[in-house]
């Protein structure tokens, strides 16, 4: 096995820019464990899922993790992304540390300092204390300025930030929630769980109506999830690990599920890598903001998810190799070049996929 076996041609074009609209419009390509491929619309989700069937989905929010800074005296543009806290230092109401990507990021040594604003007085402050030599993350320490109109750190960061997008996704000026969930709730992630994207609460009142019931887990997803496998060898890789929580209710969920000879559906990655190792001794046991870094390759044992709503994914990415474990590589391979020829809309924005 080889990285290069997951890679393939992707044009610009086909790359989603927008949202469709509604959610549920858009293309739902339905894909068997025989390799056959039906095309369908999202809503149509409906006729494939059964009663008593059981759908998880990772119910985090993004953050307002986007933040638009200068640096004093020159008073060049900062932007920086807030990752996820920095672990092993004291936090406060007014100063917190954060792991974040910086741009631009060679000049942004340690002692860099940078200012944000808000109706044009410094409300928050950042200097970099660390940087992390791996993967190019600063760790930056965030202080509320004397002036600042926010009460705490949390406030200011929602009065500055802005919700982050993916790199590929460029200029886009719309409504901001269409990259949440609407059954998103706590805000711990610096991305979408994609793949939830294309429901609208009709949509699930339809599913439980039908008695498809639901259930949640929170993965805390982070960029590292996303990144592209550079090493030849995929077992090379070293993934990064995330925060999942699987609640007992969704653990006894899921039991009664299985034992009533009902499926599990794991809506996106995220909860598929949340369930599967919430299972990896074996047994699935309920956890709180456990640590994985699980990396799910062809060849891997699924203990839990029965099938996979996912969304159509970067080329040489870890989710092109967990799509092509529970389905095949030949499958997967092939449904995406059906999908390039029939117009399919790529990423986050993006088409979805129904993996049975």
């Amino acid at each position: 096995m080889k990285t290069d076996d997951f890679d393939y041609e992707l044009p610009e074009q086909y790359i989603a820019q927008t949202p469709a609209v509604p959610r549920d419009s858009c293309k739902l390509m339905v894909v068997h464990k025989d390799g056959t491929l039906e095309h369908r619309i999202f809503r149509d989700i409906v006729e494939y899922l059964r009663p008593g069937d059981l759908l998880v989905v990772n119910d985090t929010r993004v953050l307002p993790a986007r933040l638009l800074g200068r640096k004093p005296g020159t008073g060049g543009r900062v932007e920086t992304l807030l990752l996820d806290k920095a672990s092993g230092l004291l936090d406060t109401p007014t100063e917190q540390h954060w792991n974040c990507l910086v741009k631009p990021g060679k000049r942004m040594k340690v002692g860099a300092r940078v200012e944000y604003e808000i109706d044009d007085r410094t409300a928050l402050q950042g200097e970099v204390i660390g940087i992390d030599e791996g993967n190019g993350s600063r760790c930056i320490r965030f202080t509320l300025t004397d002036e600042s109109p926010c009460a705490n750190l949390d406030e200011a960061f929602h009065a500055i930030g802005h919700t982050p997008l993916p790199p590929y996704i460029k200029d886009y000026t719309g409504d901001e929630e269409l990259y949440q969930t609407v059954y998103s709730r706590d805000e711990r992630s610096a991305a979408a769980p994609t793949a939830g994207l294309h429901f609208t609460q009709e949509l699930l009142d339809a599913l439980q109506e039908r008695g498809v019931k639901m259930a949640t887990v929170d993965l805390e997803v982070g960029l590292d999830t996303f990144r592209l496998v550079s090493e030849d060898n995929p077992l090379d890789h070293e993934m990064h690990t995330e925060l999942y929580t699987v609640s007992p209710e969704t653990v006894e969920a899921i039991r009664a599920t299985k034992k009533a000879g009902g499926r599990v559906i794991a809506v996106g990655t995220t909860s598929v890598r949340s369930l599967e190792s919430a299972a990896s001794s074996g047994r699935l046991v309920p956890c709180t903001r456990a640590a994985t870094s699980l990396f799910i390759l062809p060849g891997y044992e699924f203990k839990v998810c029965d099938a996979v709503i996912t969304n159509f994914h970067v080329p040489r990415s870890t989710l092109m190799m967990l799509v092509s474990a529970f389905e095949t590589r030949e499958i997967i391979m092939n449904a995406y070049e059906t999908a390039k020829q029939n117009a399919y809309r790529f990423f986050s924005f993006g088409d979805a996929m129904l993996l049975l």
